[in-house]
């Protein structure tokens, strides 16, 4: 079956509870097939309805780089061919009994289409499994693989997508039909995962190679945090299973930045193409989705090169290699216990074992089986699963993946969803060293916090983003030279770190970010949050480092509230108790880009302002950069209108 969509991603997908509702009122639609009990269509009748049909692809596309890993084929034309809907061209097959031949002509439809495409070799073609066409003796597998060795095209270049929207019946018997496919060689992807029956049930027993994420779980990611979690845990056990991520449905940038963060490594969507009849249309390679990736890059740029210095460029075995030249590989390595599998298209498959060889051969009949081509085993059949990770993801992402994976070899690197090579666990523990020791090189000594680098990347990548919120923040001590001059610099040092810790728990929130400049000024940066609970959590941090940091002088000083003392001209003075005061730079969605030396201008313009505040805040919002139009501000402590 061709995959359907749903409203957002142009797909259908209708439940079996409501097939089962339009199989008793079958005359009442408009249909070309006669109701069931009735003869069948003429052989003239349904080539007909067959030509009249037509495939669209849309291209799901990597998330990092831009290129197209594949298509998926999306059933056109139903109205044309007099059906009520795509759902209703499959329930009336289903009902005659002509399931598995429409099953087929549309396969074959599809694939014809796909072979015109000039790039088809290095992309893979997603066609739907309707699950009322699975059967368990694996007809149409075979069939479809003869359908494939006619037009040249490899099994593996081919995925066959399970919708979680119908039921599968038995985990047993679904699995047995399934691996019909699996021994053909054919990819398997699970369509609208978290919206079905089968859930974490069909994930475990199926072993796909492709999870795609429903709609349901993406539309409005980047203001859900429910959603974010949910889907971040999806990911996480989809990676530690070796089985890559598609982000369905993917319409606008914030969707695409919050599903690249949770990291996800596929998307498919409006936002790189719509379904298209025309496949002229289709591009091996999206410059936009590219150009979104790059921005943001910047930070992971420190990791991909230290992950890429540490990754072992272990030659790997390709899927199809008869089983002579796998234990030639071994035979001529004896170091090695275990080699990465590619398919055709350089995309990993897992790893090889010489345990499990051993195993094997060692069994009774096992070299006999292995060396007879008729019925010996192939290497498909000794692959094991390794999970696997972007280069372009963190480095803690990576450990993560392999610390979850009892006994696993290592971690299998992909540019994209292309191999290309492979961490062993040393080399990710020197990974880690190494991140460690660059992170230790942009902090500050004294707080651990990031310092000016990282803040003024942090600061960049927010200012590009256009599409999102957020707000900046800069604190300066007020009062701190008179305490530092009184008590010595080790509390003086005391009341930095008070405020650290402070800051650290205040910032320790999704799209949170805290820095120290330097000395006693630090930076905090809110990301897609409220502007009120901005402010909200600003007044909060003043009045709790007033309230602490008062401990931190003797009784009579704050029996006083002041420090007697000379100011900078020499003259006696009065210094009240060390505060700190903060300047609140809002930067609203779909503002005008502005740059660092902009809003670093404008701070400098407002800390006066926000030390004179009865609450020790002054806020401005960026609206326009130019005279023609100022940004707002307040320095009353209230959020500028």
């Amino acid at each position: 079956m061709v995959p359907t969509a749903n409203a957002t991603s142009d797909k259908v997908s209708a439940p079996q509870s409501q097939h089962r509702g339009e199989r008793t009122t079958l005359r009442d639609h408009r249909r070309p097939f006669s109701p069931p009990g009735q003869p069948e269509p003429s052989d003239d009748h349904w080539n007909q309805i067959v030509a009249t049909l037509d495939i669209a692809f849309q291209p799901i596309v990597n998330i990092h780089s831009g290129a197209c890993y594949g298509y998926e084929a999306l059933l056109r034309n139903t109205a044309e061919a007099g059906f009520a809907s795509i759902a209703d061209v499959f329930d009336s097959c289903h009902a005659l009994g002509l399931l598995p031949q429409i099953e087929m002509e549309l396969r074959e439809k599809a694939v014809a289409k796909f072979v015109t495409l000039p790039h088809h070799r290095t992309a893979k073609l997603f066609i739907n499994l309707d699950n009322r066409a699975l059967d368990s003796e694996g007809e149409l597998a075979r069939r479809t693989r003869i359908l494939l060795d006619r037009y040249g095209v490899a099994a593996s270049a081919v995925a066959f997508e399970i919708s979680e929207r119908h039921s599968l019946g038995q985990p047993d018997d679904a699995v047995a039909s399934i691996l019909h496919y699996k021994r053909q060689g054919f990819r398997l992807a699970i369509d609208d995962f978290g919206t079905g029956f089968s859930g974490l049930q069909l994930l475990y027993f199926s072993e796909p190679d492709v999870l795609k994420i429903d709609r349901f779980f993406v539309s409005d990611i980047a203001e859900d945090a429910k959603k974010k979690v949910f889907l971040a845990h999806i990911v996480n056990i989809a990676h530690l299973l070796g089985v890559v991520v598609v982000a369905e449905g993917i319409e606008n940038e914030r969707e695409f930045f919050a599903c690249k963060e949770i990291g996800c490594d596929l998307i498919q969507g409006g936002l790189a193409q719509r379904p298209t009849l025309d496949t002229a249309q289709l591009r091996p390679q999206y410059d936009a989705i590219a150009g979104l990736a790059r921005r943001e890059r910047r930070s992971a740029v420190t990791d991909q090169r230290i992950i890429a210095d540490q990754v072992a460029r272990l030659q790997p075995i390709p899927l199809s290699s008869p089983m002579e030249q796998v234990f030639e590989r071994f035979r001529s390595n004896k170091s090695a216990t275990f080699f990465p599998v590619v398919d055709d298209s350089g995309q990993p498959v897992g790893l090889v074992r010489e345990k499990e060889l051993k195993d094997y051969t060692y069994s009774p009949f096992g070299k006999e089986l292995i060396a007879n081509k008729s019925f010996g085993r192939t290497l498909k059949d000794f692959v094991i699963r390794c999970p696997m990770a972007d280069l372009n993801s963190k480095a803690e992402h990576i450990l993560e993946a392999y610390a979850t994976v009892e006994g696993s070899d290592g971690i299998m690197i992909v540019d994209g969803t292309t191999y290309v090579g492979f961490l062993s666990a040393h080399s990710l523990l020197r990974v880690i060293n190494e991140k460690n020791l660059a992170a230790a090189r942009d902090q500050n000594p004294l707080s651990r916090l990031p310092g000016n680098t990282v803040i003024a990347e942090w600061v960049s990548a927010a200012l590009e983003r256009l599409d999102q919120g957020y707000a900046l923040v800069y604190f300066d001590f007020d009062n701190f030279k008179p305490f530092n001059d009184k008590y010595g610099f080790r509390l003086g040092d005391r009341a930095i770190l008070l405020f650290t810790d402070l800051l650290s728990r205040t910032m320790n929130r999704e799209g949170g970010f805290a820095g120290h400049i330097g000395g006693d000024d630090f930076f905090a940066g809110f990301a897609a949050i409220d502007a009120a609970e901005v402010m909200t959590a600003c007044r909060d941090l003043v009045e709790a480092f007033r309230h602490d940091v008062e401990s931190f002088y003797d009784d009579e000083t704050r029996r006083l509230g002041h420090i007697a003392g000379r100011d900078r001209l020499g003259n006696l003075a009065e210094f009240p108790l060390m505060t700190v005061s903060a300047v609140v730079v809002h930067l609203p969605c779909c503002r005008d880009l502005h740059s660092i030396d902009e809003v670093s201008g404008l701070i400098a313009s407002l800390k006066k302002s926000a030390k004179h505040s009865p609450d020790h805040i002054c806020a401005a919002t960026m609206i326009k950069a130019g005279p023609e139009r100022q940004p707002k501000r307040d320095c009353a402590g209230d959020l500028p209108g």
